[in-house]
């Protein structure tokens, strides 16, 4: 029988060993998908109505890039390729790794299995922007070359977060079962507005829905730059703050007995997921179930810390919705495009089922 330290020794070393099996899965899981979203971006790049070869992908991608000029890319490829599809492909990537790693902020700010980026409103008022500029006849003006509906979608995602966090405060403290709770009434009463106004519009009802079902269709470049700085805003603030939120899964009392400032590091958290969402949903209208369940499956595969989380969130996330969006454009004929929305939903919705199955008798954030 072994000794009460022999025994602590033992418990220790299984730990560390433990730590160092998910430090190597997380690298190895990093090269892999670093490999894999290459390799992605190509070929969704090549795919659609018009079939492009990858070896002209790539000589178009070259050109232009400015890396390389062979000479020999026809003009209809090369603007197929960099101009329409390359940008839309980018996007999708970065919209889906932006709601990947706001859905693991909100599942750990909120200690909710069930949280995702849409949880506290900032979609709805998104949503709810987006939705306003089209009743008003905006969605055909510009502002720096590009659409209004994206502007007022971030400007009502910020307003939407603006009024959570003043409903949320209890005694000038931000409380997390308080937060949920604002939430839901701020989501509820814009979605109201929202079903207002398509009942009071009936000719921009087939517009509204497709915005709020989510799509991509008609993205460029513009799209990609307007959104990047908010995105990179957003995840610096969650990526530097990743060990406090560890932390702070343990519970607030036990995080200030540690030293961390509850309220500053939820406050911070709470602005950078909520920018990422913003971001993502003012450029792709609302497009759900990639927070919800892609945290849950990186969370299987390299554990709880929200510093790797996020990573393999972004990646994963950013996957998940490209390819997507690829079946989204090709499954229907006569090129008709299916909203991407649906999509996420027809595969997202089994496949949490089967998560929830898989964890049923367990705590699904563990």
């Amino acid at each position: 029988m072994l000794s009460k330290a022999d025994q602590v020794s033992k418990t220790a070393g299984e730990i560390q060993f433990q730590l160092a099996a998910s430090k190597r899965i997380f690298v190895l899981g990093l090269l892999f998908l670093t490999v894999v979203s290459i390799l992605s971006v190509l070929a969704a790049t090549g795919i659609g109505r018009l079939q492009i070869p990858w070896k002209t992908v790539v000589s178009a991608l070259g050109e232009g890039l400015g890396l390389v000029h062979f000479g020999t890319v026809e003009r209809t490829p090369l603007v197929v390729v960099f101009d329409i599809r390359l940008s839309r492909v980018v996007l999708s990537f970065l919209v889906g790794s932006a709601l990947g790693v706001a859905g693991a902020v909100f599942q750990g700010i909120l200690r909710n299995p069930l949280a995702d980026p849409f949880t506290i409103g900032v979609a709805s008022g998104a949503a709810f922007g987006a939705v306003l500029a089209i009743a008003l006849g905006l969605g055909s003006g510009s502002y720096f070359g590009l659409g209004i509906i994206p502007f007022l979608a971030l400007l009502g995602a910020l307003i939407a977060l603006a009024s959570v966090v003043m409903l949320g405060r209890v005694q000038g403290r931000l409380r997390r079962d308080t937060l949920v709770l604002a939430g839901i009434v701020v989501a509820t009463f814009l979605s109201a507005l929202i079903a207002l106004i398509k009942a009071l519009d009936e000719e921009a009802v087939s517009a509204i829905v497709f915005w709020v079902m989510g799509s991509f269709q008609g993205r460029g470049w513009i799209h990609v730059w307007f959104s990047l700085p908010y995105l990179l805003l957003g995840l610096y603030l969650v990526m530097s703050r990743a060990r406090e939120l560890d932390i702070l899964t343990l519970g607030e009392v036990q995080a200030r007995q540690l030293g961390v400032e509850v309220e500053r590091v939820r406050r911070t958290l709470l602005v950078g997921a909520s920018l990422l969402t913003a971001a993502a949903v003012s450029v792709s209208g609302v497009i759900g179930f990639v927070g919800l369940v892609v945290p849950h499956l990186v969370r299987m595969l390299v554990g709880a810390a929200h510093g790797r989380l996020m990573v393999m969130s972004a990646f994963l996330g950013g996957l998940g919705l490209l390819w997507s969006d690829v079946v989204a454009r090709i499954l229907l004929p006569g090129g008709e495009e299916l909203p991407v929305g649906v999509v996420t939903a027809l595969v997202g919705g089994p496949f949490f089922c089967l998560l929830l199955k898989r964890r049923r008798g367990g705590v699904i954030l563990d």
